[in-house]
């Protein structure tokens, strides 16, 4: 067995946040550490993390004062002991071969700096909703510049993650993909072809909340690495945001 360092940041996830912690105990894959990060949480979620490390020694708790996410990340990571790394979002789940199947890849594939999975969309009650997109592109770390394939669930080498400088604590958003860019420039990344990661889309979470500074940041990210890879001269980025709009039907409380 391999050890892994999972990590999850959480801030106001008390709705979701138990499902996320009991994917990760149910993990066929038994060697591994949880680092939970709570962001000054002010509704249960940290007391919901707490009860669970009562309940198992693999789980560390360290509460914060609210700085972001892209702080929290960073601050976590920095408390990583396994060979392997991986984040799991507090609103979303794995599914229980998703670490056996993963390190195994890595453990088989020794060239491979980060294996990246495919993934399930579900809906805020854990409904299937449909098979993620992002990862039917092909992977190449020039696509990458355009084109966020490598999406959940991804296992690194702690060592790759470290060689990069780990997440960038003024990202606070998109601190994902700026890790990915840098990994691609050093690293050997490959597609493992398994939906093994839960996906969860709801009203409040990130990519629906904060779509617009989402977007920008990644703008970032992607003139970050055009200059790490002297293409700046070059090349220059045309970035175009359109909107879209959609209708979803409302939930309807059966209790009343």
């Amino acid at each position: 067995m391999v050890k892994v360092s999972l990590v999850t940041t959480v801030f106001n996830r008390d709705k979701y946040i138990s499902a996320a912690i009991e994917s990760v105990l149910s993990q066929q894959h038994r060697d591994f550490e949880y680092i939970i990060w709570d962001d000054g949480s002010t509704d249960n979620s940290l007391e919901i993390a707490n009860f669970y490390a009562q309940q198992d020694s693999r789980i560390k708790v360290i509460s914060a004062n609210h700085e972001g996410r892209g702080i929290a990340l960073s601050k976590a990571c920095q408390h990583l002991t396994g060979k392997y790394f991986g984040l799991v979002d507090s609103d979303d789940l794995l599914s229980v071969d998703c670490l056996a199947e993963t390190v195994n890849f890595l453990n088989l594939n020794t060239h491979v700096d980060l294996v990246y999975t495919n993934y399930v969309v579900v809906d805020a009650d854990s409904q299937f909703k449909g098979y993620g997109t992002n990862s039917d592109v092909v992977y190449s770390p020039e696509k990458l510049l355009t084109e966020f394939m490598v999406f959940h669930f991804r296992l690194m080498k702690t060592s790759i993650f470290e060689k990069v400088g780990g997440f960038d604590p003024t990202f606070n958003y998109c601190q994902d993909y700026d890790l990915c860019l840098k990994i691609s420039e050093v690293g050997e990344i490959q597609h493992l072809k398994k939906p093994l990661y839960y996906y969860r889309q709801h009203s409040g979470s990130i990519s629906f909340d904060k779509r617009l500074e989402q977007l920008l940041f990644s703008k970032r990210a992607i003139e970050d690495a055009l200059k790490r890879r002297n293409m700046d001269a070059a090349f220059e980025l045309e970035f175009q945001i359109f909107a879209r709009c959609t209708l979803y039907r409302k939930s309807v409380d059966r209790g009343q």
